[in-house]
């Protein structure tokens, strides 16, 4: 096998980018491939997994059609350029048709339909968004609810556009809902709401009715980034900047054919699903599944994924590591998997031992890699037909630079890491974002070296000699769990709302299915008692993000403390992985078990375990997570 080094990438930038000819927006992205693959197919939409056969389907003509005439709706409510389209949607096809069609009018923002009804009032305020798409009502789902109950608090909001469901079911089905629909109408104060399918019936499909001729520079779509308390972090990316990863990242994962299938799993709010599966393939002239509303959590997904591979011809999907590690459990007897060409893991860092046993039991291979909204999407990736490292995030992205860098106290550049020494990663290229919304948000996020402007990606890093990078650590503290980002803040202004609370600090706890889980730890105030349990419930009532509430929490005596005072979280993460490496022992009838957890340089934290009979009992179960293990010859006694 060939090994894919910097020499590669070194030959696709033998071209300059601007003879690439890449298109100018992702408008014009999508109708240039429309033009080339007009009836070939581009999009197949499928409700229930357990009827996966059924799909409705769309051609390059027909979709860039409909993307064109959800362009000119949205213009039509009086978007221009500066104005914000924000959906709150489960994954469907009017999904991609208001995130494309939106920037062609405007600038897209999406919200996470999984956030409270006040968190996403709150982002709709930050952006100042002038149009709201969201569900209609829909039994089995709350987004009208949470959407119509914040309506007299945001007064930027001037219309509302719904997404029937009523194409996608059966006849009776769709009289219930349109008899929903018109009920809420009727009790609803606020009149102006469209359906975005007869709006977009009175609009053409073959140009844009405004006229608007896009630049690369200008803004296209809103990603909140951060937390949920204090200032929204919104993330202003822009055409330029999503056109070029598209092409980046379909460069960088050669060969590839003109036609391939692609899953869509991932939720189409996140930019993996929005890029890697949508811009990027389409791109391309290849085909994009949508499996089902939910995604990956939809009933039945999971269980008959092997099976929609097999009839569809997958060639590739993207998930989350508890993707691979709930795929694993279902058998592939069977089916004709074959078309499987790789797949892509980026979101989390990917246990090594799932990783191993997918790519033996499965056959497929793996490409991890690493990526942020603030550079688009993808920034680095194992090669297909390279060396793929298992635990690394693989080679920079062609025309995009990346180092890891040592920082002065003040933040400011000092010199670059040598080779495998761990700085922070620094990313420069087309990919990049156009910074925050909230200028306060911009203070830290820039670099200077050399009077160029380098984006600090807040995580820890070393490359190696062949030029592959490694992430070994997040200056930005987030919890991920399962894929989601949870910021820690929001778990620690809870509970620090107690009474009986002096200080907490909240950390991600190793989890073998959703790589992480939040956990909290608490110092009371001196003379103060209050149990465990009164306060996960006291937590429980203010996190209004489900996924950030503590699955645990733990009274100290005393927080660790760094010599100036501030808390020190490491010390708190060395426990937690320690706590669930005697957990595993236990399990595996394992007693007074010696664990150390240590903080290496190259590798962040890394278990110390005594090598003997217990590592064949304890080691595959420790192979599901994703700190190393370091397994120690046992000391040689003395005489």
């Amino acid at each position: 096998m060939a090994v894919a080094s910097y020499l590669d990438i070194e030959a696709i930038e033998q071209v300059p980018l601007s003879q690439r000819g890449l298109a100018e927006s992702t408008y014009a992205a999508l109708q240039r491939s429309a033009r080339a693959h007009a009836q070939a197919p581009a999009l197949s939409f499928l409700l229930d997994a357990q009827n996966f056969r059924r799909t409705h389907d769309w051609n390059y003509a027909e979709l860039f059609a409909d993307i064109t005439r959800a362009a000119n709706a949205f213009h039509g409510l009086g978007i221009g350029p500066d104005d914000v389209v924000a959906f709150i949607l489960p994954n469907l096809p009017e999904t991609h048709f208001t995130i494309w069609g939106g920037e062609a009018a405007g600038v897209v923002m999406a919200i996470n339909p999984l956030l409270e009804a006040p968190q996403i009032a709150e982002l709709l305020r930050a952006a100042k968004a002038k149009v709201v798409v969201t569900l209609a009502p829909t039994p089995g789902s709350d987004l009208w609810s949470k959407v119509s109950s914040q309506l007299d608090q945001l007064p930027s909001v001037q219309e509302l556009v719904w997404v029937s469901m009523t194409p996608y079911v059966g006849p009776l089905a769709s009289l219930a809902l349109r008899w929903m629909a018109l009920r809420e109408k009727r009790n609803q104060r606020w009149r102006r709401i469209h359906d975005l399918r007869t709006l977009m019936r009175q609009q053409p499909g073959d140009r844009l009715i405004s006229g608007r001729q896009i630049r690369p520079g200008e803004p296209s779509s809103y990603f909140c980034t951060g937390g949920t308390t204090g200032l929204p972090k919104i993330a202003v990316r822009t055409h330029g900047s999503e056109v070029f990863n598209a092409w980046a990242m379909a460069a960088n994962m050669q060969p590839r054919h003109t036609g391939q299938v692609i899953f869509c799993g991932l939720p189409l709010f996140h930019v993996n699903g929005q890029l890697v599966t949508g811009l990027m393939p389409w791109s391309q002239g290849d085909k994009v599944i949508i499996g089902t509303p939910q995604g990956y959590r939809g009933t039945g997904v999971i269980a008959n994924f092997w099976a929609m591979t097999a009839h569809f011809g997958i060639n590739f999907f993207s998930g989350v590591p508890t993707v691979y590690s709930a795929l694993l459990q279902q058998p592939t007897a069977g089916h004709d998997i074959s078309s499987l060409q790789y797949a892509l893991c980026g979101a989390a860092p990917m246990p090594i031992e799932l990783f191993r046993e997918f790519e033996q039991r499965i056959g497929v291979p793996i490409l991890e890699g690493y990526g942020l909204t603030e550079a688009a999407c993808v920034s680095s990736i194992n090669p297909p037909a390279g060396e793929r490292r298992v635990g690394s995030i693989g080679l920079r992205l062609a025309y995009q630079n990346m180092r890891a860098v040592i920082l002065a106290d003040d933040g400011s550049y000092q010199r670059d890491a040598q080779l495998d020494e761990v700085g922070i990663i620094a990313i420069r290229g087309p990919n990049l974002f156009a910074g925050y919304l909230e200028p306060l948000h911009n203070k830290t996020v820039w670099i200077d070296i050399d009077g160029q402007r380098w984006l600090n990606t807040g995580d820890l890093g070393r490359q190696d000699q062949q030029g592959y990078f490694w992430l070994t650590g997040r200056k930005k503290e987030l919890i991920i769990r399962g894929g989601h980002n949870i910021d820690p803040k929001q778990i620690e202004e809870a509970l620090q709302a107690h009474p009986c609370v002096a200080l907490v600090a909240a950390v991600g706890s190793p989890d073998a299915h959703a790589g992480e889980v939040p956990v909290a730890y608490v110092q009371l105030n001196p003379g103060a008692s209050c149990d465990e349990e009164t306060l996960l419930a006291f937590a429980a009532e203010r996190i209004s993000e489900k996924a950030a509430v503590p699955k645990r929490i733990e009274v100290l005596e005393a927080l660790p403390v760094t010599p100036v005072g501030k808390i020190f979280k490491p010390a708190l993460q060395q426990r937690e992985i320690a706590q669930v490496v005697l957990l595993e022992a236990a399990r595996s009838g394992i007693v007074d078990l010696q664990v150390d957890v240590v903080q290496d340089a190259r590798r962040g934290l890394v278990v110390q375990l005594t090598d003997g009979p217990q590592r064949e009992r304890l080691g595959s179960a420790l192979g599901r997570y994703s700190f190393p293990v370091d397994w120690l010859p046992a000391a040689t006694p003395p005489g």
